[in-house]
């Protein structure tokens, strides 16, 4: 069974995923893209600002578009050096 609290602290959670989709909306408007009708929701796990389309230079992958190692190869090849110049100190 449901007690009060529990009633309370659903409809809060129902209420901040409204407020963040009406958030993202304004964003997303804002910057000029279009948000129809009926597909507001599907702001809540998105950026309003982000378009989508995995072609597009601001969306895609930076390896794809500026040739430049992702966050994780990077940190690899920082880890790499390390362990390289520990060794040479030997």
């Amino acid at each position: 069974m449901s007690t009060e609290i529990d009633k309370e602290k659903h409809s809060r959670r129902l209420y901040q995923d409204e407020v963040y989709i009406a958030k993202q909306v304004k964003i997303a408007k804002a910057h000029g893209f279009p948000v129809k009708n009926g597909e507001e929701h599907r702001l809540h796990k998105v950026s309003g600002v982000t378009c989508g389309d995995s072609n597009c230079v601001m969306c895609g992958n930076p390896r794809k578009f500026f040739k430049e190692p992702t966050m994780q190869e990077k940190k690899f090849i920082q880890t790499e050096k390390w362990n390289d110049d520990t060794e040479s100190n030997l």
